[in-house]
């Protein structure tokens, strides 16, 4: 039986997919990879927010499993809506890479007031804001080798990529600096694959079992929790990252408004992982008044 490997057209989508089928072929496993475009992919010249956020990579990679064209979908975690379709699960999560984002192109420190810095990500902007609201954000959209092009082009001196994007693609550019995720709270799912299967095909998910990472799943769980308790189709910049030692699991979280100007964070460790996501979220929605930062609103 070969496999399919559903996933988006992009450069990197496509290392990614061709890394899965390389450690599927490992433990014998004959694989076939199914290129598709999505809206996000077409759609260049819209924002994402505009485009509906979170999903626009993933919707149609889903259909392509539930309508039988594909076994496997290959997502980057950060890419997928809050929610699971029903009749898919996440069978497997692969050893994360680095959930961090970089600046290319300059220093944050050495950005000189008014600097233009190239971002499509809500999150980012609000978090640069936050720490430098004299900078001058920019929308920013296209695969990774056009993002980084924009270095140098209509003034922009910075962009802002994931860590794990750049390093799937061997690129380091020579400028850079990794931000701090103790302040620059990365995406929930940032760094992180999600191998998703038809929730009735125990086949293929036998198969996955082998490339998930326990610690890495759990991870994840409490992450896309802390995503569901805030609400599928929040428009707030939010972000949360976990780590796992052992049984216990470290969430760290951020709310903030839309210019950066007021965020609200927290910390919350535990044993379930959902449990721990779903507290944090409530924990800085309701308590700490992340409910009442601009630009939010529930789904």
């Amino acid at each position: 039986m070969t496999v399919r490997l559903a996933t988006r057209r992009s450069p990197l989508a496509l290392a990614q997919a061709h890394d899965v089928a390389r450690h599927l072929g490992l433990h014998g496993v004959d694989t076939n990879i199914v290129a598709l475009d999505t809206a996000g992919d077409r759609q260049l010249d819209t924002s994402l927010r505009d485009l509906g956020g979170r999903g626009v990579f993933a919707v149609e990679i889903q259909r392509a499993l539930l309508d039988g064209r594909a076994d496997v979908a290959v997502h980057s975690a950060k890419d997928l809506p809050s929610t699971t379709p029903e009749g898919l699960v996440i069978a497997a999560v692969p050893e994360r890479e680095d959930a961090r984002d970089v600046l290319v192109g300059a220093h944050l420190a050495e950005l000189e007031a008014g600097a233009r810095v190239a971002t499509g990500s809500p999150r980012r902007r609000a978090l640069l804001l936050e720490r430098r609201p004299d900078l001058t954000i920019v929308e920013l959209r296209g695969n990774m080798a056009r993002r980084l092009s924009r270095v140098g082009e209509d003034g922009v001196v910075a962009v802002i990529a994931a860590a794990a994007a750049l390093a799937r693609l061997g690129v380091i550019p020579e400028t850079r600096e990794y931000l701090d995720p103790e302040w620059f709270t990365p995406q929930v799912g940032q760094g992180a694959l999600a191998l998703e299967v038809r929730a009735d095909d125990a086949l293929t998910r036998s198969q996955l079992h082998v490339l998930d990472d326990p610690s890495s799943h759990r991870a994840l769980l409490a992450e896309r929790s802390f995503l569901v308790e805030l609400g599928a189709g929040c428009s707030i910049p939010a972000g949360a990252h976990a780590s796992v030692e052992g049984e216990t699991v470290t969430l760290s979280g951020v709310m903030a408004d839309v210019d950066g100007a007021r965020s609200v964070r927290g910390r919350l460790t535990g044993m379930d992982p959902v449990e721990v996501g779903r507290d944090l979220a409530r924990r800085l929605r309701d308590d700490e008044g992340g409910a009442t930062l601009a630009g939010w609103r529930p789904a």
